[in-house]
């Protein structure tokens, strides 16, 4: 545990710890997608236990570290959002329509603002 916080510690790492986080929680969330709507039988099931594997993956990623999360709270929106959308082309197929580059556009943007404003 000693090492998770030393990593958490530093910019970088928290950042990378951030990210794999937000890809594991995105990636989970595919995979229920897959479950429920787009499989059936034992891929069903094997796509939902993945899911909550990987679901628990990510809680444990974002919650070992003793840090402010609050704080970190923007970066991580910006990298869910952003693996989120990356997932879902490439998982799915599906694109990002005008509305969803715009709403992402403010999600970073808000991101920024809570990231990098300093009281």
């Amino acid at each position: 545990m000693e090492i998770i916080n030393r990593i958490a510690a530093s910019t970088p790492g928290a950042l990378l710890i951030l990210m794999l986080a937000a890809f594991l929680e995105a990636l989970g969330d595919s995979l229920f997608q897959t479950g429920f709507y787009r499989t059936s039988g034992w891929a069903r099931w094997a796509a939902l236990a993945a899911g909550g594997v990987t679901l628990a993956a990510y809680g444990a990623s974002v919650n070992l570290p003793r840090w402010d999360f609050g704080r970190l709270l923007g970066v991580y929106v910006v990298f869910f959002f952003v693996l989120a959308q990356v997932l879902n082309k490439v998982r799915f197929g599906q694109g990002p329509t005008l509305p969803i580059w715009v709403g992402g556009g403010l999600i970073v943007s808000g991101g920024l603002v809570v990231a990098l404003w300093r009281a």
